[in-house]
């Protein structure tokens, strides 16, 4: 038995894991998994913010209504701006918004003209108060008045039959504007995605317990409630489950039966009482369970009958950068989202960022602007997996590739902006 060396299996600590997918392949590996919803229902547009359009919506009207004034001032017939010098207009009367002027407009009048008001019959041009000569009932306009000018066309912005949003869109409170400037008040999206969590660990407590000696707080449960929250989903917080393989597969089951997504946090290393990937194994199947990460490794994904699985790290910022990486843009996709992708571009990091090929790694920095007026990043401090704290400071993720090495201060790099993503 007696040798030079031990045997070693790859861990967590290594840069390299033949094991491990890439970050890409194990999501597109995912992606691939998982099927838009296909349900369905009605909302009252103040209630869509966030929520996916299932349908393509289309106009019902002309926007604007009708022809109108951009600006307030005199509405009159463009033959009758002189070729050169001035000429004198007479100003008939005033039309406003929501109360037009009924009669038609002869040549060598004009009409006053508010912002919004429709165009009066006999006129095509709006000259803008500020460049006029008043008095009295008289206007005098110069040859530089531009004929058609500070006028908005029926239908200029959107048009009848027009498509204004496509099925797939996130509604904004820009987009529920546009909506409701159609008149429309309700609109089709898909149903909320059921998203089932628990956190699994004897070591955790619940806020408002007593620790004792090697206990934890549970912070996991409180970041994914968050991040769920954010994407609108129904959630399902099932709680903090022992480390016992029946309580944790009774668990798997339940979740399982009640949600679209079932997400863990711990419990999916190799360690005596890390027991997620076994039960997984004996109640669905996985597809994967490590990727060429940090943090964030041991990441399980597999199903359990309809219901699809994540399995996350244990530890706080694992918990969310592989949420962000990996399951966000899942259930984005899942809730039948056109746009997954967040942006990501290159800056100049201010720091040095210790690394070794093999994995590739996020980082969390602050993205600022240095002495020059132009963007940089800086990390945030001690990256550990376990420092929340990193997070909590972080406006964006540092990307490193598997290839990348150690980054020195002046290196561009890619970074994640946390707006729009978190």
């Amino acid at each position: 038995m007696k040798a030079d060396s031990i045997t070693k299996q790859a861990s967590c600590a290594d840069d390299y894991d033949p094991a491990s997918l890439p970050a890409d392949t194990a999501l597109t590996r995912i992606l691939a998994s998982i099927s838009p919803l296909q349900a369905t229902e009605t909302t009252a547009i103040r209630s869509a913010l966030g929520r996916i359009l299932a349908e393509d919506i289309t106009s019902p009207i002309n926007v604007p209504t009708g022809t109108n004034s951009a600006m307030d001032g005199y509405a009159l017939n463009s033959a009758d701006i002189p070729a050169q010098g001035l000429s004198e207009l007479h100003v008939a009367g005033t039309a406003y918004a929501g109360k037009p002027w009924k009669d038609r407009v002869n040549r060598g009048d004009c009409v006053r003209i508010m912002t919004g008001a429709i165009m009066p019959a006999g006129t095509d041009t709006v000259v803008m108060q500020e460049h006029v000569e008043s008095e009295d009932q008289i206007i005098r306009i110069e040859h530089t008045v531009q004929p058609g000018g500070n006028v908005r066309q029926a239908g200029e912005d959107i048009a009848t039959g027009d498509i204004i949003l496509t099925r797939g869109t996130e509604i904004t409170p820009a987009d529920i504007g546009l909506i409701a400037s159609l008149g429309v008040p309700e609109i089709r999206v898909y149903r909320r995605l059921k998203v089932a969590f628990f956190s699994t660990g004897d070591e955790l407590r619940s806020i408002g317990e007593k620790l004792a000696d090697g206990h934890i707080y549970d912070s996991n449960r409180y970041t994914l409630f968050g991040m769920l929250q954010r994407l609108g989903a129904e959630i399902i917080d099932m709680g903090v489950v022992r480390d016992d393989p029946a309580a944790l597969q009774a668990a798997f089951e339940e979740g399982a039966n009640q949600a679209d997504v079932l997400i863990t946090s711990g419990g999916v290393s190799v360690g005596e009482a890390d027991y997620v990937r076994n039960i997984l194994q004996k109640v669905g199947e996985v597809n994967f369970w490590k990727v060429a990460m940090k943090p964030g490794r041991p990441l399980a994904f597999g199903r359990i009958k309809d219901c699809h699985f994540f399995g996350l790290p244990g530890n706080p910022v694992s918990v969310m950068v592989t949420f962000y990486q990996f399951v966000q843009p899942a259930l984005r996709h899942f809730m039948g989202a056109n746009v997954i992708e967040p942006i990501r571009f290159r800056v100049v990091c201010q720091s040095r960022l210790k690394k070794k090929t093999g994995r590739v790694e996020y980082q969390r920095g602050i993205l600022s602007r240095n002495e020059n007026g132009e963007l940089a990043v800086r990390k945030t401090g001690m990256q550990g997996s376990g420092i929340l704290r990193s997070m909590a400071q972080a406006n964006c993720f540092i990307i490193l590739p598997m290839e990348c090495g150690q980054i020195e201060p002046g290196t561009e790099v890619d970074v994640q902006p946390f707006f729009g993503l978190v």
